[in-house]
């Protein structure tokens, strides 16, 4: 039987503890921010703790469809690279419009709603020798559509995968092997140049927030931060009540005998299905927080290797703790900027020269096998563990 800490740090108070971390961190970042504070951090390392934040949110999501419906998903960063690019066609398209609109002001006439759209359009996609507007792109001049979009496009190709996928009760290594080729056919469609969405250049300049032009990045970098953690707050909130509701009980019972819940009567597929798309939903709205923080995202954010890194994240954080998620992401996050942002000198050995941005996956790789070696449940484990000591 769990101790009395350890059925506190399981239960709902987890989520306080999380959002009180999470807000004092941020009312922290905004007190020593270039914007509104001290001065004493940069913006850039204020974007690296929003960019992490948002990788803490897919990394619940993981957590959801994969410590407690034991579902190892290897395509949800796919769904996290689909918010981004729904969000970033927007942006981009209403920036380029701007500054169409802008460079001809001082023209005798102004230009007409055609002429703008071929200015747009040759600005956009002459990268990739096109000058007219996809159709996919009708609607990119509404931002209302688009956030939509950040949830719809995700939420509909998980639907259509999970349906198919799990009526036909494919499972375990299998569905994981699925999942991967669908995020690698995404991916390689998109590196097209005709697929619309400029091919292997991707969308750029995202940062830069159409019509918000008077504020600096600064002050961006501050908005988005805090945007970013009120997500995470909501996403763990929501997820920590699935969990420990029956709803929860349930998929973790699909999880640990998928045959016996069928057995008592439940639709399994239904389940699976929407934890599936819901998760998914989660995915994409944090890649819609996290590129306008990177500034560009193109067809490579969505390989299949970025989602083996987040169930690598999952894994040393611990799969089937939410706080162990969160932690995960974090931990792995900050760590890989830390390693490849040229913050410590490279070691010149004389035969070999030690470069931390080579050596930085070796070292993941590394930190992923030790945890499987000697720390199985991962950072959450060992946080389980030693609550369980102290009361002992």
């Amino acid at each position: 039987m769990k101790s009395s800490y350890l059925q506190k740090l399981n239960s709902r108070s987890s989520f306080f503890w999380v959002s009180a971390i999470i807000l004092f961190l941020t009312l922290c970042m905004i007190l020593l921010s270039e914007a509104y504070g001290l001065n004493l951090v940069s913006t850039s390392f204020t974007k690296v703790l929003g960019k992490t934040l948002c990788l803490c949110i897919v990394a619940l999501a993981m957590d959801l469809v994969w410590g407690y419906c034991g579902i190892l998903s290897l395509g949800h960063f796919a769904f996290f690279g689909l918010g981004g690019y729904m969000i970033g066609m927007w942006l981009m398209f209403e920036r380029t419009k701007n500054i169409v609109i802008d460079s001809t002001k001082n023209n005798v006439l102004p230009l007409t709603e055609t002429e703008i759209n071929e200015a747009v359009g040759t600005q956009i996609f002459g990268v990739v020798g096109g000058a007219e507007i996809p159709s996919i792109w009708l609607f990119a001049d509404s931002l209302l559509i688009h956030i939509l979009l950040v949830f719809l496009v995700p939420g509909v190709l998980a639907y259509v995968f999970g349906w198919l996928a799990f009526r036909s009760r494919v499972t375990g290594v299998y569905l994981s092997i699925l999942t991967q080729a669908m995020t690698l056919a995404l991916s390689l469609y998109l590196f097209q140049n005709d697929s619309g969405l400029r091919g292997n250049n991707g969308l750029s300049g995202l940062q830069n927030i159409p019509n918000l032009e008077s504020f600096s990045q600064a002050e961006l970098s501050i908005w988005f931060l805090v945007a970013s953690g009120l997500a995470l707050i909501t996403t763990y909130y929501v997820s920590n009540l699935i969990v420990k509701s029956k709803l929860g009980n349930i998929i973790t019972g699909i999880r640990d005998n998928e045959t016996r819940i069928r057995f008592l009567g439940y639709k399994v597929e239904s389940y699976k299905l929407f934890i599936f798309v819901l998760t998914a939903v989660i995915s994409g709205v944090a890649g819609a927080l996290y590129y306008p923080q990177a500034g560009i995202i193109n067809p490579a954010e969505l390989a299949p290797i970025a989602s083996i890194y987040l169930a690598v994240w999952v894994a040393i954080g611990g799969r089937g703790y939410l706080y162990g998620a969160v932690i995960g992401a974090a931990f792995v996050s900050l760590a890989s900027s830390f390693f490849t942002g040229g913050q410590i000198p490279n070691f010149n050995f004389g035969i070999f020269t030690l470069n931390w941005v080579d050596w930085w996956v070796v070292i993941l790789g590394l930190t992923f096998v030790l945890t499987t070696l000697y720390a199985p449940k991962g950072i959450g484990g060992l946080i389980e563990k030693i609550f369980r000591d102290k009361e002992l």
